[in-house]
């Protein structure tokens, strides 16, 4: 069993213009435009499609330095990003009630990503570097609980705790 990065697509930029979104999230992130697709390499980068082109944020060291060591959940990216980009930015402060704002288990790659963003329905995507089980292990030996589609685990199970053969 492994876990895989769970990603986010988005509906709208909030009435920002691209350019606009891009200056805003400026002030977290550090932004490199790239040839080709991103695939976080390590905790604290996140890919970005958005206009038929790939970013790499870098999430600034300021915004993590800021968090207090013994709160895991604050420092996960998936948290980082929720905090600095997606509320104060886009206006989505509830990630499981608002609809504009959707998920994508790893498994689906961001092939998945690219075809709803170019298809119109999604307005921007984020590819999330995958939950470290560390990371995973420092929230529950905190006696936290993890985000909102945080974790992406594969393989998936096929049922429920119990298993019964039907003849």
């Amino acid at each position: 069993m492994r876990i895989m990065d769970y990603n986010r697509v988005v509906r709208d930029l909030n009435g920002l213009s691209p350019e606009a979104f891009l200056a805003r999230i400026a002030d977290g992130f550090t932004i490199t435009a790239s040839a080709s697709r991103v695939s976080p390499e390590a905790p604290g980068v996140v890919g970005m499609y958005l206009d038929k082109a790939w970013y790499r944020l870098v999430i600034k060291p300021a915004l993590v330095e800021s968090i207090p060591a013994n709160d895991p959940v604050a420092r996960l990216d998936v948290s980082l990003l929720s905090a600095h980009l997606l509320a104060p930015v886009l206006g989505i402060t509830d990630l499981r009630r608002d609809k504009r704002i959707d998920f994508v288990g790893g498994i689906r790659g961001l092939d998945e990503l690219e075809r709803r963003v170019d298809s119109g329905e999604m307005a921007v995507a984020f590819a999330m570097h995958a939950t470290r089980m560390t990371d995973l292990m420092a929230v529950a030996d905190s006696g936290e609980v993890m985000p909102p589609k945080s974790t992406w685990f594969e393989p998936k199970l096929a049922d429920g705790l119990l298993s019964h053969v039907l003849d």
